[in-house]
């Protein structure tokens, strides 16, 4: 299945501390934890049908940009993210 991610919708549940992208009968997720204006970004998981096609990136991107808007600090304690922001410069100042 291949899908271009910058046409994706990224939705966002706060009170559940989840970035979602839905695709058919699919979910891609980036979960995080608050406390005390840290955004700690938990994990991040596309399933094995929709990987490689940048929608990992489309939610880190999403979820560093929410953080941003909102003056949060970011730690990046899933792999992926920490990947994300160091390929990412623009996004290195958020990080706690």
């Amino acid at each position: 299945m291949q899908v271009n991610p910058n046409q994706l919708l990224v939705e966002h549940d706060p009170e559940q501390g989840r970035f979602e992208i839905h695709i058919e009968a699919y979910v891609a997720e980036l979960n995080y934890s608050m406390l005390n204006g840290v955004m700690t970004i938990t994990h991040t998981g596309v399933p094995h049908v929709l990987e490689g096609q940048g929608i990992a990136s489309r939610l880190t991107q999403a979820a560093l940009e929410y953080a941003r808007q909102q003056n949060y600090r970011v730690f990046p304690l899933c792999s992926f993210a920490q990947v994300y922001i160091r390929r990412h410069p623009e996004y290195q100042a958020l990080v706690r």
